[in-house]
C-alpha cells in the first residue's frame, strides 16, 4: 500500500482538526480520505469487551454506517476493532488513526483489518513519519486526532481506568459531543461509562440517539418491524426484538422441535437477518 502525505488543512475532511491542540503539519495515510465533511463518530472503549460490549458496539455502529456516518477509531484490539469491522460489514466507511508510523501497522494481529478498511474505501492515518515505532505516549497523543476528526465520540463499554477516557477528555476540550452506552451497575467493565453519564454525557442506546444531535437529517421515518419468511422466523425476530438472546429460551417460546429451530436459525443467519454471538446467544443484524 502506498503511503500518501498531505497537509491536514488542505483536505475538506481533515481540516476540522485545525481546532485541536498541536495541529500536525503533515498527515500520512493509506487508502482514501473522504472528499468532504460527512457526519463522523469516533468509537472507543475497552480492549477486552464483554459480550454485551461487543453486541452494543456492533449494533449501533452498523446502523450509523448504513446511514452514511463515517466511523473513526484507533484499530486497537477490542472495541476499536469491533467498530471498524461493523462499519465495513454494513457497507460503510471507517478510518483508523495509528499511534505509530504506517510502514508497519499496529497491532500486527489487526493487519488484515487494516487492509479491509482500505479495500472498503476507508483510510489509515498517522501524524508520524512512516518508520516511527509504536510507543505508549504516542497512542495517547493520537487520541486527540481520533476525537478531532469526529463530530462526536461514542463509548460503548469502558472501565473507570480505560485509556478511552483520554479520548473523551480531548473531545470535551474540543467541544465535541460525548455519547455513552449505559451498562450493568455491578459490572466493572461499565464503570467508566456509568461515571461519564453521571458527569453529563449523552446516553446512547441506539444510533438515533446520536443522530438526533449531530445529524438529524440522516434520521429516517420509523419503518414497520421486519418479518420472517415463515411463522417460525417471524416469532424468532419478535423475541429478539424484545431483548431475548438465549437460543434455548427462544426455542421454548417459539415451541418447535430442536431440528426445525436449528434449521431456521441457520437460514436466517445465512440471509443476514440474525447474527450469532457465541454460546448459543443470538441478536438481530
Amino acid at each position: 500500500m502506498k503511503i500518501n502525505q498531505i497537509s491536514p488543512l488542505d483536505n475538506n475532511f481533515t481540516q476540522i482538526i485545525d481546532v485541536i491542540a498541536l495541529v500536525p503539519k503533515k498527515l500520512y495515510y493509506y487508502g482514501f480520505l473522504p472528499e468532504k465533511r460527512t457526519p463522523t463518530v469516533a468509537v472507543v472503549g475497552s480492549r477486552k469487551p464483554t459480550r454485551y460490549g461487543t453486541e452494543v458496539t456492533t449494533r449501533i455502529v452498523e446502523d450509523l454506517a448504513r446511514r452514511g456516518v463515517i466511523v473513526v477509531s484507533g484499530m486497537a484490539l477490542g472495541i476499536d476493532a469491533i467498530a471498524h469491522r461493523a462499519a465495513i460489514d454494513a457497507g460503510g466507511t471507517t478510518i483508523a488513526v495509528q499511534g505509530n508510523g504506517l510502514a508497519e501497522l499496529y497491532p500486527k494481529t489487526n493487519r488484515q483489518l487494516g487492509e479491509d478498511i482500505v479495500k472498503s474505501g476507508g483510510a489509515i492515518i498517522s501524524e508520524y513519519e512512516p518508520n516511527t515505532p509504536p510507543m505508549k505516549h504516542r497512542f495517547l497523543e493520537r487520541n486527540r486526532l481520533v476525537a478531532g476528526l469526529s463530530d462526536a465520540v461514542l463509548v460503548p463499554e469502558a472501565t473507570d481506568r480505560s485509556g478511552s477516557l483520554n479520548t473523551v477528555m480531548h473531545a470535551l476540550e474540543q467541544n465535541k459531543e460525548v455519547f455513552v452506552v449505559p451498562g450493568n451497575i455491578t459490572s466493572p467493565m461499565s464503570a467508566g461509562c456509568n461515571s461519564l453519564i453521571k458527569q453529563g454525557a449523552h446516553i446512547a442506546t441506539c444510533a438515533e440517539d446520536i443522530l438526533e444531535i449531530i445529524a438529524p437529517d440522516l434520521l429516517q421515518p420509523q419503518t414497520s418491524l421486519a418479518l420472517g419468511d415463515n411463522p417460525v422466523q417471524t416469532k424468532i425476530i419478535q423475541l429478539l426484538q424484545e431483548g431475548l438472546r438465549d437460543g434455548d429460551e427462544i426455542r421454548q417460546r417459539v415451541d418447535v422441535d430442536a431440528s426445525e429451530f436449528s434449521t431456521q436459525l441457520t437460514i436466517m443467519e445465512i440471509s443476514g437477518q440474525i447474527r450469532a454471538l457465541g454460546a448459543n446467544q443470538w441478536t438481530l443484524r
